[in-house]
């Protein structure tokens, strides 16, 4: 197998996978704006995938989780991230992903909400070392299944559940040999309350070398820019980092641009393509989804939070087009 990991130049610089926010639209963005080293989607739901496809018999046009695996070519390496505690299911997503053209699978075994729990997914796996080896094994199994020689697979995942566990739960996960692992320096309990345990990552990166060293390992957690990222990495040894957060109204993240050399203009052209991409996603999204980024984006300028209230109040793309053709910065 031919994994992308192994060409990477480091350090990595990777685009986190979040919900609604990290879509398609978006992610196109950024790769016109900014490009990282690795895009994620969002995560999907692997038990989803196949109910939807081979039990309701939804077709692809009309199925939002199809919808959420859309890419475009300039993301590459893209990363489809899914999420099950059924074998089965995930190896079927896996191949379909494989057949999707995607360059590698990522397991979600960090998500801390609970509905996922609930199925014994995201950080519920920490707690179901055995299981999370068995959805590693068979997420590796369907994308060989889907394309000759299959794909890497990656683990994203916390520092622990309710406590740091690092030592017991990430030498279970690494016995695995997974070709990436992304780790969230903070516990499941902490959610984002407290500052993310930065060092901790040289353990962390202790381990790795001691149980995987051919792994590569990316940390997680209150990273701002390329400045800070690059200071984390050259302070804790990793091979690189996956940013999130900081790229709500950023699209320039990956470059070394700061958002005090981001013009309003720019800014409000940056929102108004993002709308545009965002609005012709199939199925269609609620426009409501898309006002999250309002306030990412209107910010920081006399006038910003007059114009971003008036966006908040709009129910479609005309609407926003309406108010954005006529305001003068």
């Amino acid at each position: 197998m031919d994994s992308f990991w192994k060409t990477l130049k480091k350090p990595i610089f990777a685009l986190a996978p979040m919900a609604d926010v990290t879509d398609p639209a978006y992610r196109s963005l950024i790769a016109e704006y900014g490009k990282p080293d690795v895009t994620w989607t969002e995560f999907v739901s692997a038990d989803g995938l196949y109910h939807t496809r081979e039990k309701k018999g939804l077709s692809d046009a009309e199925n939002p989780l199809m919808r959420d695996l859309l890419y475009s070519e300039a993301e590459r390496p893209i990363v489809a991230q899914l999420f099950s505690s059924n074998p089965e299911m995930m190896a079927y997503a896996s191949e379909l992903c494989a057949r999707l053209g995607f360059d590698g699978i990522d397991i979600n075994m960090g998500c801390p909400d609970k509905s996922i729990e609930k199925q014994g997914c995201g950080a519920g796996m920490i707690k179901t070392p055995e299981v999370a080896k068995a959805i590693i094994r068979a997420a590796r199994e369907g994308a060989a299944r889907g394309k000759e020689g299959g794909l890497p697979v990656s683990v994203k995942t916390r520092i622990g559940y309710n406590q740091e566990t690092m030592d017991e739960w990430l030498p279970q996960i690494l016995s695995e040999k997974p070709d990436a692992l992304t780790l969230h320096l903070r516990t499941r309990k902490e959610m984002s309350k407290v500052p993310a345990h930065w060092d901790l990552m040289p353990r962390a990166v202790a381990l790795r070398d001691e149980h995987s060293p051919e792994t590569v390992l990316l940390g997680n957690g209150d990273i701002i820019d390329l400045a800070d990222a690059r200071a984390k990495i050259a302070a804790s040894g990793c091979d690189g980092v996956m940013l999130g957060r900081a790229i709500f109204g950023n699209p320039w993240l990956f470059t070394d641009r700061t958002m005090e050399d981001v013009s309003p203009k720019e800014r409000i052209e940056a929102l108004a393509q993002l709308a545009e991409r965002f609005s012709a996603l199939t199925p269609a999204k609620h426009f409501h989804i898309l006002k999250k980024h309002f306030k990412a984006f209107i910010q920081g300028w006399p006038g910003a939070a007059e114009l971003r209230g008036k966006l908040m109040v709009t129910n479609s793309l005309e609407e926003l087009r309406e108010i954005l053709s006529t305001y003068r910065v």
